[in-house]
This record gives structure tokens, sequence and C-alpha cells, in this order.
């Protein structure tokens, strides 16, 4: 598939619904070859099809991005697959809202594993192979929640703001290599995010939130990432905030 991304090796995270896969299919689209990532193999399998189907390359990568070496692993079987990679998508992420008081406290250790912790594990595996060929771009997915505070948002706030201030740091530090770091924070999307939350009153409100306004679609999050990945080289878009015209906060 020819495209601004030809020959260019991308891993997304979070790739078998919402963002992650419209991100997927959105590279491949571009010419690039994809490696997806997640722990649902049916649904990553049927992505790769499509991609494939259309001309692309694709692969099917089984992991947890909250195991360390489940991450290790997969960072090494995509650059393995092509010899190369050039661009990593963290999106993998939870969002399980609910007050502090009377939270199931392993709601918060799943945020902080997933959003956070996957997303440096997955970070610290692939910078010696960006550094080692020059060049890479890293693009990592939080929240308009990383910006701003919202009661019942506590520990999801926390993991997207340490996204925000992870991502400044990393680029100060890898910059000189040629690698640039993409922060992507989106208003309200129509995805699966809210469906996972456990607590029945913040997962009501969420809905009644997000069925009020018109919301983003996944491609709409997918297409600011193409557009930061297809800048030119010296050229590092370093953050896009993208809310619904609706959204007031």
């Amino acid at each position: 598939m020819a495209g601004k991304l030809h020959g260019k090796v991308a891993l997304v995270t979070g790739a078998s619904s919402g963002i992650g896969e419209a991100t997927a299919l959105a590279l491949a689209a571009e010419g690039a070859y994809v490696a997806l990532a997640a722990r649902r193999v049916e649904r990553l399998e049927a992505v790769v099809k499509r991609i494939e189907d259309s001309g692309g390359q694709a692969i099917a990568i089984i992991a947890d991005v909250a195991n360390e070496k489940q991450t290790q692993e997969m960072v090494q079987a995509a650059h393995t697959k092509w010899g190369h990679l050039d661009i990593l998508v963290n999106n993998a992420g939870l969002m399980l809202l609910g007050p502090i008081e009377g939270a199931d406290t392993e709601d918060w250790r799943r945020m902080v594993n997933v959003n956070l912790l996957g997303l440096m594990y997955a970070t610290h595996a692939v910078l010696p192979i960006m550094k080692g060929q020059s060049g890479g771009h890293i693009v990592n997915i939080s929240s308009v929640a990383g910006r701003t505070i919202t009661p019942g948002n506590a520990v999801y706030n926390t993991t997207k703001w340490g996204v925000g201030a992870f991502s400044e740091a990393l680029r100060q530090e890898v910059h000189a290599h040629h690698i640039r770091v993409t922060i992507i924070e989106p208003g309200v999307v129509e995805t699966e995010l809210v469906e996972h939350i456990t607590d029945p009153k913040a997962k009501e409100e969420t809905q009644q939130f997000y069925q009020a306004i018109h919301g983003l679609q996944s491609e709409d999050i997918a297409a600011a990432i193409v557009y930061a990945v297809t800048q030119p080289p010296h050229v590092s878009v370093n953050e896009i905030l993208i809310r619904p015209t609706e959204q007031d906060r």
C-alpha cells in the first residue's frame, strides 16, 4: 500500500477496538506495516485480516502491557518481523471512574498498571531500537483528563497527568537522537471505555454526559495521529488536544 508511511513499521497497543483499531487501520492505509497488540486474539486477527485484505501487512501480538515481560516481548516481536520499528502508539488504557471514598482500589491498580506503567514499559523497551536506528516516533494517548480535574476522576486524572509529565521528560531526553514524542489528548470519544466502569453511579453519570453531546469517533483521533507522524522529520508535533465541538470541559 503506497502512502506517506510506506515502508515504516508501527506498533499500536490496545489495537483490538476503539482508537487503537482505528489507528492501526489508518496507519496501514498510509502504507505502514502494523503490529497490533492487545489481549483479545480474535478481535486482533479480524483487524489484521482487514488490513491484509486491503493489500497491507500486519501481525497480531497477544500482550498485556501491564506485564513488563510481555511488553518487552511485544516490542521485540514487532522489531524482529520487519527489522526496524519507527512508530510506537501507546494507546492501551482504562477509564475506571468513581469517587475516592469507598473505591475498589483494584480499579486504581489496574489503571496505574495499564495507563501509566504499561506505556512506560513499552517506551523503555523501544528506546534502544529507535536510538540504534537514529530515529522514531512515540505517540502517547492521554486525555483531556490529563489537563482538567473533575470530582470522581481522581485516579484516572492522576494517570493521565502522569502520561503528560512522562512524555515531556521523554521528549527532552531523546530529541537529540531524532526521536519525536507526541501526546494526544482526546475529549469524549465514542468507544468501549465507559462500559468498563465498575462504579454504577459513575458509569451512569458518564453515560449521560456522553449522550448529551455529539462525541468524537475513533477515526477522528486516528486522523490526528496520522497527521503527527507524517510531518517532515524536522517537525515535531508535541501535543494535540482534541475535543468535540459541544464539550465544555
